[in-house]
């Protein structure tokens, strides 16, 4: 068999197989099997790209990096729903269609919790995605579409131009691994999957896409040259038969079916494999739908069901305060186990003392919890108290080390001061080995558990002094592992100095400013000696930043850790770098809301360094609103504009040095 016959057989071999586990998860092949046959593809086509088809599993690891998303306009536009609230108000919109046509038959599908986008196939081949932006414009992200694995490439027996719809979701087991490795890597956590999902398909580097894990549902037909259709399901049926993952749905027509599917839906929603705010019912019969027609909003045969946000009552069995690596003491309560949203709720976070009085929350409380975006478990309100139960009082002590608590006067948080607190120390060791910071590989929260219960372990300086024969010691290292960790320690020591500052630790000091803070001040030495007066001045900071840098260097701990590192030859000066990237040149930012972890100044300096600008308000001329915690009518007014909306993890990754791989 010559080489084009085996890329051809591999090819197909791989497509049925990515078929069968993606879109009707039925998997025919074993994971060894899959990535053996992957990789001779791979092979095969290194060797030979000429001979590389362009609907080749290979193809969806993620292109070039955009500079930006170009606009879409939507051959037939992709209409919203009207939302609908109450078992009352959806039988209304069913009696009114079937007394208007005499009778109707509805498709009763679940709504995706997701990104809506439209895709289009050319003579069967897969050539844009956009999102639904306004309904008429939209933004092409084919190539981030492309890394979704149930989307197929090519067509058989397709018509030779289709346009489908579906929804982009991130499905509940690639969430909760994209939390964990924003965890592992001290970086805030995304809130929900439709947020994460979102910000996945918004990337402007494919190769972050292609890592997320994303997934669709197709649920209409826009277009199908020369296709016919009489009704919906119709036209779900033979999406299903061109191999695209098509929404579950049902067509029933009585009343109390569809009522009782609406429930069922809610009823079953976690044995989904992702998330659903509600239930869609369409009229199933297409020429049905052109009669009954439009608003100038939403189409008059649908409506959206939205179930209400699931809250049950738990018992505070007992409040934990955990340290964190700045020292913060957070209480978080032990409830009695609770199914909500789809999975078993066994603690709740109570954020800080403020939080704990102003809810009035007591040891034995009942109390009402919720999900927030069906995700994070948090507490509504106190329901009951027992008898004689007064409100919760954090610790005047931290739980780990002893030492007192202290609270800072503009802070609502109690922290611990003790620099050698083992807690802290844990937590300080997987941040400086992060990513972000000193990027060493293998370090990751298990192995630094590991070496600090060995005993290896009581600064970070103490990284610069493990030895093979130690490491040997431990279960979780052979020799191979071994090696491999102490070359990633060694090559760590020439990061540039950013990176260590921001592995330091300081409050308040994310990467980006470190990297002010070096520009300004290009050697440690010149830092440590900087006074709050001086560092404020650097265009991004401000007193509260500034006095953090000098209160961290002011530290003893600190000076000797700084001493120490310097001693085992890690990298301490700093050369500017000439910005010739000018990525968001002719780009215009909106910042609003409250970002997790930078200041708006220094997300501002962020982007003009880039060469982008930053305006107050929303246009139609604006290229990106970066939206935190608490975005208001800015945000909304980016939605309805269908400008692209990033969080501070998507201004992060579409900045850094090199593009995530």
């Amino acid at each position: 068999m010559d080489s084009k016959e085996r890329i051809d057989q591999l090819t197909d071999q791989l497509k049925e197989a990515g078929y069968r586990y993606y879109v009707l998860d039925d998997p025919t092949m074993e994971d060894y099997e899959y990535d053996r046959l992957y990789r001779e593809l791979e092979e095969l086509e290194s060797a030979h790209p000429e001979l590389a088809r362009a609907d080749s599993p290979t193809k969806r690891v993620g292109g070039e990096v955009l500079s930006q998303f170009e606009k879409v306009s939507h051959p037939v536009p992709l209409m919203s729903l009207q939302d609908v609230f109450s078992m009352e108000e959806l039988n209304d919109f069913l009696e009114k269609t079937i007394a208007a046509e005499g009778n109707a038959e509805f498709s009763v599908e679940p709504k995706i919790d997701g990104l809506s986008v439209a895709l289009e196939y050319v003579d069967g081949k897969f050539v844009r995605g956009a999102t639904r932006g306004d309904g008429t414009v939209g933004e092409d992200v084919t190539e981030n579409l492309k890394t979704i694995r149930s989307i197929p490439m090519t067509l058989t027996g397709a018509p030779s131009r289709l346009i489908v719809r579906g929804e982009v979701f991130m499905p509940k087991k690639s969430f909760e691994k994209l939390n964990l490795r924003q965890e592992e890597l001290g970086k805030p956590l995304f809130a929900n999957p439709r947020n994460a999902a979102a910000g996945s398909l918004r990337q402007l580097d494919p190769k972050i896409a292609a890592k997320r894990g994303l997934d669709i549902y197709v649920f209409n037909v826009q277009l199908a040259d020369g296709v016919e259709f009489t009704g919906h399901t119709q036209s779900l049926e033979y999406l299903k038969n061109l191999k695209f993952k098509v929404i579950p749905h049902k067509k029933l027509s009585k009343v109390s079916e569809i009522d009782a599917e609406v429930l069922s839906i809610n009823e079953n929603r976690e044995k989904l494999i992702c998330d659903i705010d509600g239930a869609v019912i369409k009229v199933d019969d297409l020429s049905q739908r052109e009669r009954l027609g439009n608003t100038a909003k939403f189409p008059k045969w649908a409506a959206a069901y939205k179930y209400p946000p699931e809250i049950k009552p738990t018992v505070v069995e007992d409040i934990v305060v955990q340290v964190g690596r700045t020292g913060v003491l957070t209480p978080k309560a032990v409830v009695r186990p609770v199914r909500l949203a789809g999975t078993t709720v066994t603690n709740a976070t109570l954020h800080n003392q403020d939080f704990i009085t102003e809810k009035g929350i007591c040891l034995g409380d009942t109390i009402i919890v919720r999900k927030a975006g069906e995700i994070i478990p948090e507490v509504v309100r106190s329901a009951s108290h027992l008898p004689d139960a007064v409100p919760y009082e954090m610790p005047e002590v931290c739980p780990v080390c002893g030492t007192k608590a202290v609270r800072d006067a503009e802070e609502s948080a109690l922290r611990c001061p003790n620099p050698d607190c083992p807690a802290q120390l844990l937590k300080r060791m997987i941040h400086f080995a992060s990513k972000d910071a000193m990027n060493i590989e293998g370090l990751g929260a298990q192995n630094v558990l590991a070496l600090q219960t060995a005993d290896y372990l009581h600064s970070v300086a103490d990284l610069y002094r493990l030895t093979k024969e130690q490491l040997l010691q431990l279960d979780r290292f052979a020799e191979k592992s071994a090696e491999n960790l102490l070359q990633a320690i060694a090559k760590s020591k020439q990061n540039p100095l950013p990176r260590l500052i921001f592995g330091l630790g300081i409050r308040n000091i994310g990467l980006q400013a470190a990297k002010l803070l070096c520009d300004a001040f290009p050697s440690m030495d010149a830092i440590m000696q900087a006074t709050a007066e001086q560092i404020a001045e650097i265009e991004g900071f401000g007193m509260v930043m500034a006095e953090s840098v000098v209160a961290a260097f002011r530290e003893p701990h600190m000076q000797h850790l700084i001493s120490d590192l310097q001693a085992y030859g890690v990298q301490m000066q700093h050369t500017k770098a000439v910005q010739t990237d000018q990525r968001f040149a002719n780009q215009t930012f909106v910042l609003t809301g409250t970002l997790p972890t930078m200041k708006r100044a220094e997300a501002k300096a962020l982007i003009e360094q880039f060469g982008g600008k930053v305006s107050g308000s929303v246009s139609k001329k604006t290229a990106c609103v970066v939206a935190g915690a608490e975005a208001g009518s800015k945000l909304q007014k980016a939605e309805e504009l269908g400008i692209p909306i990033w969080t501070e993890q998507d201004l992060l990754a579409h900045t850094k040095e090199e593009p995530e791989a």
